[in-house]
């Protein structure tokens, strides 16, 4: 058709535009279609006068780690069974979906909010239960957070930036693990990350909206795993009211929303909590009131600062899981390996930065991204390093997109620097820190061939003496430095992720990487009891349960371990047949086929039979729920079947001693009974004369 027979742009009706069913007259379906689809633009479109490459080489990069998250996947098993357990639950009954409730009878809830269960047990109501259905949305997620730390990253520094944030983000060994594992951590870390996502838009344009946006993530996030996701919200504050390109009503406007936002995204489930009669709903694990509030400001909250936790299992700094408490946690032999290999570059480089953009003007873009993803990093790094409470290696994923993003922001900011020394020498430096830390934590483990580590110091070593020479360098050779540079960073944490791809991971401390002699909980555990733990069984317990071993469907097993002691806490067991078929007969009769001190104990027997177990006392067992005399009318009602002998943990820290009382009550009054080599006590089986 001649163009000149088309009528004027004005002239056309909305009707015959290609995007009018997204237009504002539109139903909100669509319009929730449009958002979606402008997120998503926003996301993966490249700037105008991207290079060609640009496109195809973020294409590479998700397709890539999304093969490589998925590669090997059901090899974990149910991995930490404590939350499969759940998940299994929410897919039964959207009552228990709806709480995050252990079982799907609802007897009490993990001791966490339930966003990351909700994704979780919708995907094993698509494809049914299974290893794979429960981990696939933690690999989607971790794909998403390599796409978004790109968008943030490329959007102000270019796609070559962009490229070695989430290629970094993407190799981080602790991100391969848990982006491939089932706890909160996976989602925590994406809903963190779009968050800052959001913020820096909202930075840019002067966005109250965009700010809200933001608020909401944040929201999201604390349903995820509470008081954590504010580890970022100190950044994003700081940068909106510093550097926001609008006026300061607006700022505080924004800020004022953004909170506002943030309350309303997760106070919704929070007030159902804690409106709801405790008659009507799961008790709430984790607490010692049954309340959430108090699971959030004390378990969940300050008690990991100050290291009080209520109901904690173990002794010691961090609850008998963690490592020294000091300035250096990031890069002893427990934690280094999982997240620091890139930390003294990024550090190196949020420094650098912030003096290059010294003198821009208020609103520059890039100095807000660095105070957005350089405060994230240092907030959460200091936090995790001086917590006096229980502390898991696994934790320090939540710094990843921080460092991943520091990196790519602060290499590409020298490398435009590269013709001056001062830009030639934050390049080299970045180098050196890179390689020859990375050098130290090879240094750490025999897993490797000793060439490795002195391939990755000699790398980058010559890469950083030629791009201080990059001002007197032809392109081809300052290119060829740099690329010797991102190998010489990467190789290392290449390593130890592939490792942790080649491995199953279960329970409830794992670690990515091999051993490397660390301290407790450390030295790449995929499962099972850590050495040198408080009143810790590495075999079975006595008194408790000894057949069985920690392993999922078609999964890696764990520790062999009892159903009692500190087996018993950090990883579940697997049933025989024998167990399974007496737990499932008659299964309808009863509310809870059986009851075991502990979430772990009670999830191998949940998850082998597929009906509701109930917790007693929660994860530690430490929970006064139920009570005693609770317990007993449940019994006296015939809802439970079997006891599971043993899963006594030791020093509670001040918990409830029900589960003790409940323990010494039904084994002196109901029958013993040998199941497939577990001891059991038959609750519809009194002993003659003991009043039960």
């Amino acid at each position: 058709m001649d163009t000149a027979t088309l009528p004027p742009a004005d002239l056309v009706p909305r009707s015959a535009t290609p995007d009018a069913a997204l237009d504002g007259d539109s139903t909100g379906a669509l319009r929730a279609r449009r958002l979606v689809r402008r997120l998503l633009r926003r996301l993966v479109r490249g700037p105008d006068g991207a290079p060609a490459w640009a496109r195809p080489a973020l294409v590479a990069l998700l397709v890539v780690t999304a093969a490589a998250y998925l590669w090997n996947l059901s090899a974990s098993g149910w991995a930490n069974a404590f939350y499969s357990a759940a998940v299994q639950a929410g897919a039964d009954s959207w009552s228990a979906f709806f709480w995050g409730s252990f079982d799907a009878s609802n007897a009490i809830t993990v001791d966490k909010p339930p966003a990351a269960l909700w994704a979780m047990a919708l995907s094993v109501r698509l494809f049914g239960l299974s290893s794979f259905a429960i981990l696939l949305p933690q690999v989607l997620m971790g794909v998403g957070t390599v796409a978004v730390v790109h968008a943030t990253v490329r959007r102000r520094f270019g796609p070559a930036a962009g490229l070695l944030a989430g290629a970094a983000l993407a190799l981080t060994p602790v991100a391969v693990l848990m982006f491939r594992f089932n706890n909160p951590d996976a989602l925590l870390t994406l809903l963190m990350a779009l968050a800052a996502w959001a913020a820096l838009h909202a930075v840019d344009k002067g966005s109250i909206r965009w700010m809200a946006l933001a608020g909401v993530f944040v929201g999201l996030g604390f349903l995820t795993k509470t008081l954590q996701v504010l580890l970022v919200v100190p950044a994003l504050g700081l940068a909106w009211v510093l550097f926001a390109d609008t006026t300061i009503g607006r700022r505080l406007l924004g800020s004022l929303a953004a909170a506002g936002a943030m309350v309303a995204s997760a106070g919704w489930w929070v007030a159902v909590v804690e409106l709801v009669p405790a008659s009507m709903r799961p008790y709430v694990g984790g607490s010692q009131t049954d309340s959430f509030l108090e699971l959030t400001f004390g378990y969940n909250g300050l008690g990991r600062l100050d290291g009080t936790e209520v109901g904690r299992v173990g002794g010691g700094g961090g609850g008998g899981f963690s490592t020294d408490v000091g300035l250096f946690r990031m890069f002893d032999s427990s934690v280094g390996g999982q997240i620091s290999w890139l930390l003294p570059a990024a550090l190196l480089l949020l420094v650098a930065g912030l003096a290059f953009r010294g003198r821009s003007p208020r609103t520059d873009s890039r100095r807000a991204a660095y105070v957005v993803m350089g405060g994230w990093l240092l907030v959460t790094a200091l936090t995790f390093s001086l917590m006096q409470g229980i502390f898991h290696q696994y934790y320090t994923v939540a710094l990843a997109p921080a460092i991943a993003a520091v990196v790519g922001m602060g290499a590409a900011e020298a490398w435009e620097r590269r013709d001056r020394l001062a830009g030639a020498a934050v390049l080299a430096g970045a180098t050196l820190a890179a390689a020859g830390w990375g050098f130290v934590l090879l240094s750490r483990t025999t897993e490797y061939a000793g060439w490795l580590r002195l391939l990755v110091l000699a790398l980058g070593v010559a890469a950083a003496a030629l791009l201080l020479l990059a001002g007197r360098l032809h392109g081809t050779g300052v290119r060829a430095a740099a690329v010797a540079a991102v190998v010489a960073a990467l190789a290392g944490p290449a390593a130890y992720s592939e490792t942790t791809l080649a491995s199953g991971h279960t329970g409830s401390i794992v670690t990515a990487g091999p051993a490397t002699g660390g301290g407790p909980g450390g030295g790449g555990m995929r499962g099972g009891v850590p050495g040198g733990m408080p009143g810790g069984a590495t075999g079975p317990a006595a008194g408790g349960a000894t057949g069985g071993t920690a392993a999922g469907p078609g999964g890696a097993t764990g520790a062999t371990t009892g159903g009692g002691g500190m087996g018993g806490l950090l990883d579940a067991t697997t049933p025989d047949a024998e167990v399974v078929a007496a737990l499932t007969a008659d299964a309808g009769s009863f509310t809870w086929v059986a009851a075991a001190v502990g979430s772990q104990n009670a999830a191998g027997l949940q998850l082998a039979t597929g009906q509701p177990v109930m917790a007693i006392g929660g994860f530690n067992g430490s929970d006064p729920a139920p009570t005693l005399a609770e317990f007993q009318q449940d019994v006296a009602d015939g809802r439970i079947h079997y006891f599971l002998s043993g899963g006594g943990f030791g020093r509670q820290n001040g918990g409830s001693t029900a589960s003790s009382e409940i323990a010494t009550w039904v084994a002196a009054g109901f029958t013993e009974v040998t199941i497939g080599g577990q001891t059991f006590y038959d609750l519809t089986r009194p002993v003659a004369g003991s009043g039960s």
